[in-house]
Order: structure tokens, then C-alpha cells, then sequence
């Protein structure tokens, strides 16, 4: 055995049936700590809520068994009672490299037999059983020899048709076993993702499709990065080899699932967030002003002096809701989550490529030109037909930062073009506010306070995203680090600043849903009021759940939805699964 792979920790037998089910899965799951509640899961956790047990304890020798039956009455034939049921038994053997929790083991003096719950029907295979729950069953056999005990046949309890399906462990079923164990372990050890699978059927209901994201992995790996340029050419148009599988318009949308959750945003000076069962409560006051369903929350945003129990606080890190904190004026301070997330393996080759200025440059230029391009798209929809001129300059711009050779250049040309995009969009502005240019720390005008508010926001999101996906926020490879910036965060901004914050303001300042009154000037200052705020609020909201069509992939998704997608598509260009980082550009 080579060091690496023993360096492998013990292999859960339930992670070898996902491995046996999908290997990418089961990378996902086990090597990488990926997790994603759906309907299935959740169904799972149901039917086994009569066998888990919080104590779970280790399984008993054989003999004391055989020393509990003794104490049993005996039986009509005169011989005592020895069948005992042990639900959540823990089994761990190291020279196997297995750990196991069995649901259920009857116990017949030395005799064991493992009994494994799953919420699906049994299937009608002539073996009776699929071939990972015979796998993951074996595992549990396997465990059981080793802490002494005879184990020949166990059982599937397939709960949706309540059948008992008997399994026969016979030699070709442990030695698959053990190759697919032996394999399990190679894998991790050499730290390398399997490939997605192929238009396969079980991709549609896994609950990490929008993790694995296997069909848009396997576009990108296949059209190459000429493809992908292409993507954003008025020319561009699916092709039949580039389709990965028949829905309406040709593609499947199985990216990051529609969530109901919605942030929950405090705003209110001296308000107190608390919980009160399974709902968070504000007050002010001692007066309530609002409760709201914890399943209901997917973020918590605060803003200024607002308090927060400790009881909620843990709720909401338990249920891995993030809390995000602001001061008054709209300054994103911080994140209050609970462990980072446990895949170092992403953070490892994202620290490798920060620390090199060769491969950080890609992914610099992508963030770059992405924006220019939209700051351009922006320009397009709004200024006249005459307004030719910086439209072709940012085109310019955004193929020169394509070619630049440091990260220096390549700043260089981001501000010329922030310079364009800023003098013309100060002709966009309809209304009675003035714009001069963009100015921060603090902002000057309720142009800018309006933006730096918004961009706050979309920091926030961009943070929450890239965390999720497994990367560190504050390591960026265009924005360098600095003490207490989310510097990556910064970077997945920036493609999305004209697309999201920049829209945002236009339309509020031209609408006139902002009004003077809503801005409150101190010295050379200018802050929105906590009504302003709520207004911006309410319109960045919309602005998320809005739909548009992905450039690629074809499909219509919100941005709640774009930000984290581009966050994991940041995550396989980083691993090499797909040649470069597309960034989100829409025409």
C-alpha cells in the first residue's frame, strides 16, 4: 500500500454506495464534503427515523451475545430466546479501511445479520436488489467478520413496496466489493475528480446535480475556450454535438434548484433578532415586528445597531444560514457561518494559482473582460443610436485586456474603460440627481451612494457563493489581498456590477422610486436613510429573481441562480476539468 493511500481515513460504507452508484458522487460526497438537501433526501431521513439512534454504539462481541441470550426465557422447544435487534451499530475495522453505522443487525448468537433500510421500491432485477445497496450491505458483512461474527446473507428493506429483499454474500459479490473499496481509496489518494457522467438517467434527481453540474462540465470541456469566446458572438448557436439531452430547447436545466428561502433583511436601529421555536423573531422594543419561518430564510442581512441572540445565532449557523453584517451606511463588514467548508482540496489549487501570476492572469482577464463586455451591453440597451463610438472603444479595450501580459496592464485598461463606461453613463441618468463620475469612501452624491450600496450587496452575494462552492473569499487572483477584503468575492463582482448593481440604480434613480428624501448628506457625505435602504433593497431582490438565458447552456435562470453557478464553474476551472473560467456575459 502507498503512503498516499494510507494516509486515506477509513472508508463510510455508505460513501462506497454512492461510489458504486456514480464515482463522481461519491468524490463529491465523501472526498470533497459535499452536501445538498432535496426531496429524496429528506424522504431518506424519514424512513429511517426508526432505526437511527443518536447514541450509536459499537457492536458487542460475540460472546456477549451469546451471555444476553442466556438471560432470555426460554422457548417452548426449551432452548432460550438468542435473536437480538441492534439499530444504529457502529462497525469499524482498520485493516478493512471501513466504517459503518448498520441500521439494523439481528443477532443469533454468532450469527449476524445486517439489515439495510432504503426508501425506494425494489427493483425488478433478478439479483433483487441494486447493485451499490448490495455493495454498501457487503461492506456491513464485511465489518461484521471482522469483529467475529459469522455473516452470510443480509437484507434490503426497500420501504416504498415494504419488501425484505435477502442478499446472498458469496464470493463474487465480496470481491466486487473489495474492488470497488480498493478503488474508493486510489482515487482519493490520488486527488483527482472522476469525470461526469454522460445524458445519464441518474443525474436529473441527485441531489449535488447543481454541485456536479455534469452537462454544462462537459460542454465547456468540449467546445474549449475558442468555443466559449465564440458563445458571445452574435453567430454563435448550439450545435446537435454540444446538446446534452432532449427537453424543449434542447438542453436539461439542472442547475442550482429554485429555493424558496429568501433573505431576511434588519434594518430597523435597536432591533433584536431572536428565535422563538422553529421561527426568528424581531423586535424593537420589546414590540414585534415581524416573524418568519427559519425554513423561509436563506440569508440573514444586518444592518447597523442591530442585535442578535445567541440562541438564533446558533440556529441559523446550524442550519447553515449565513448572517451578513453591514454598518448603516451600507458597508458589508462581515459573515458570521459555521465551519468553512470542508474541501481544502479546492483551496489548495486556488492558494497554488494566487501565489503564481501566470495562471492568475487567466482567470484576472476573465473577471476583466467579462465586465467590460457588460458595461458595453449596458451602454448598447440604454444610450442612443449615435453613441457608436464607446461602444467600439470598450470592444477595443476588452480584446486588449484579453491579450495582456500582467496584471498590471490588465488594470490599466479595466480603469480606461471604467472611465469610458462612467462619463457615458452619466448620460443615461433621467433624473434630477447629478453624477460627475464615480466616487467612494464615502460617496458624495446619491448616484454614488446608491452604487457603493448596491456593490456592498453584490459583495455579499459573490461572498456567500464562492464560500459555498468551497473557496476562500478573501484570496482573490485579481484583486489583491488585503486585510479584511473578500478579495475573490470582489472578483466574481465584477462581471456581474453592470449586470445587477449598475441596472439596479438606473432604474430606481430614473423611476424615481429614489427620491432626495431618501438620501441624508453629512460634511462631504452621502448615505441613504433607512427608507432609501429598504427601497434598494426591495428593487436588488427583484433584480435577483429576475430571469435571463444563459449564454452557453441556453436555459432561463435568475441571478439568485447565475452567482453561485459561476462560483463552481470558478471551482472546475481551478481542478482543470474545464479549460478556462467563462465568465457571465450577456448581449
Amino acid at each position: 500500500m502507498s503512503d498516499a493511500i494510507a494516509d486515506v481515513p477509513p472508508v463510510p460504507v455508505r460513501m462506497l454506495n454512492e461510489y458504486t452508484y456514480c464515482a463522481r458522487l461519491g468524490y463529491l460526497m465523501w472526498v470533497q464534503g459535499e452536501w445538498a438537501e432535496s426531496a429524496d433526501t429528506l424522504d431518506g431521513q424519514f424512513v429511517h427515523r426508526n432505526v437511527d439512534r443518536e447514541d450509536r454504539r459499537a457492536a458487542p462481541a460475540p460472546t456477549a451475545v451469546l451471555d444476553k441470550a442466556k438471560d432470555k426465557e426460554p422457548t417452548k422447544d426449551g432452548e432460550p430466546e438468542v435473536i437480538l435487534h441492534a439499530r444504529s451499530l457502529r462497525l469499524e475495522d482498520a485493516t478493512l479501511g471501513m466504517i459503518a453505522v448498520a441500521d439494523i443487525v439481528e443477532l443469533e448468537g454468532n450469527v449476524a445479520t445486517p439489515v439495510d433500510y432504503k426508501r425506494a421500491k425494489a427493483p425488478d432485477i433478478p439479483e433483487g436488489a441494486w447493485e451499490p445497496d448490495r455493495v454498501q450491505l457487503c461492506g456491513q458483512a464485511l465489518l461484521l467478520r471482522a469483529a467475529g461474527y459469522q455473516c452470510d446473507s443480509g437484507i434490503v428493506y426497500y420501504a416504498a413496496s415494504k419488501k425484505r429483499v435477502p442478499v446472498a454474500f458469496d464470493d463474487t459479490l465480496v470481491a466486487r466489493t473489495m474492488s470497488l473499496l480498493a478503488e474508493f481509496r486510489q482515487v482519493a489518494a490520488n486527488g483527482k475528480m472522476p469525470l461526469p457522467l454522460v445524458d445519464s438517467p441518474k443525474c436529473p434527481r441527485c441531489s449535488l446535480i447543481s454541485i456536479c453540474m455534469p452537462d454544462e462540465t462537459r460542454i465547456l470541456k468540449e467546445i474549449g475556450i475558442e468555443g466559449i469566446a465564440a458563445a458571445f458572438a452574435e453567430e454563435f448557436a448550439p450545435t446537435e454535438e454540444n446538446k446534452p439531452a432532449t427537453t424543449p430547447n434542447g438542453r436539461r436545466t439542472i442547475l442550482v434548484p429554485r429555493a424558496d428561502a429568501r433573505p431576511l433583511h434588519i434594518s430597523e436601529p435597536g432591533a433584536r433578532l431572536g428565535k422563538t421555536g422553529e421561527r426568528l423573531k424581531v423586535e424593537l422594543k420589546e414590540k414585534e415586528l415581524l416573524t418568519v419561518r427559519l425554513i423561509d430564510v436563506s440569508q440573514v442581512c444586518l444592518y447597523g445597531p442591530v442585535q442578535v441572540s445567541t440562541q438564533a445565532l446558533t440556529e441559523l449557523i446550524d442550519a447553515d444560514i449565513p448572517v451578513c453584517y453591514f454598518s448603516s451606511g451600507g458597508w458589508f463588514r462581515g459573515i458570521s457561518t459555521g465551519f468553512s467548508h470542508k474541501n481544502i482540496e479546492i483551496r489548495i489549487r486556488q492558494y497554488a494559482i494566487a501565489a503564481d501570476p501566470k495562471q492568475s492572469l487567466v482567470f484576472a482577464k476573465s473577471f476583466v473582460t467579462g465586465k467590460i463586455r457588460n458595461c458595453r451591453t449596458l451602454l448598447r440597451r440604454n444610450l442612443p443610436d449615435e453613441s457608436g463610438l464607446v461602444l467600439h472603444q470598450l470592444v477595443e479595450l476588452a480584446d486588449e485586456a484579453d491579450k495582456a501580459t500582467s496584471i498590471e496592464t490588465l488594470l490599466g485598461y479595466e480603469g480606461m474603460a471604467a472611465k469610458l463606461y462612467f462619463a457615458a453613463f452619466a448620460r443615461l441618468m433621467k433624473s434630477e440627481f447629478d453624477f460627475d463620475g464615480r466616487n467612494r469612501r464615502p460617496p458624495t452624491d446619491p448616484v454614488n451612494a446608491t452604487l457603493s450600496f448596491l456593490y456592498a450587496m453584490l459583495a455579499k452575494e459573490c461572498h456567500i457563493a464562492a464560500q459555498i462552492a468551497g473557496l476562500d473569499p478573501m484570496l482573490g487572483l485579481l484583486h489583491q489581498p488585503r486585510y479584511g477584503r473578500p478579495s475573490l468575492a470582489l472578483d466574481l463582482a465584477e462581471e456581474f456590477r453592470p449586470l445587477l448593481a449598475d441596472s439596479v440604480a438606473l432604474s430606481l434613480l430614473n423611476t424615481g422610486e429614489l427620491k432626495p428624501e431618501h438620501f441624508v448628506r453629512r460634511a462631504a457625505a452621502c448615505a441613504l436613510t433607512a427608507t432609501g435602504r429598504r427601497t434598494v433593497v426591495t428593487a436588488w431582490e427583484r433584480r435577483l429573481r429576475s430571469e435571463v438565458t444563459h449564454p452557453i447552456f441556453g436555459y432561463s435562470l435568475s441571478y439568485s441562480r447565475v452567482i453561485p453557478v459561476q462560483a463552481r464553474l470558478l471551482t472546475r476551472a481551478m481542478i482543470g476539468e474545464i479549460p478556462i473560467y467563462p465568465s457571465f456575459k450577456t448581449r
